[in-house]
């Protein structure tokens, strides 16, 4: 599925406070989950299935990934 993103609702988590260094989702699609870099608006999205999404996301809280 390849969503029209033009009129996609982004946002950033609370937790994004680095100076810009930034992901952006929208929760506009129903099992899709568009994410694109927050300096490039304009640039190409990444489209993730919602339960691919949501697996990564409980990866990340579960520190599977380590710390930066």
């Amino acid at each position: 599925m390849n969503p029209e993103l033009s009129n996609a609702s982004w946002f950033t988590s609370s937790h994004s406070n680095n100076g810009g260094q930034c992901v952006e989702v929208s929760a506009s699609f129903p099992g899709t989950v568009p994410v694109r870099d927050s300096k490039d608006p304009q640039g190409p999205a990444l489209i993730f299935s919602a339960d691919a999404f949501t697996a990564f996301v409980d990866a990340v809280r579960a520190g599977e990934f380590g710390t930066a």
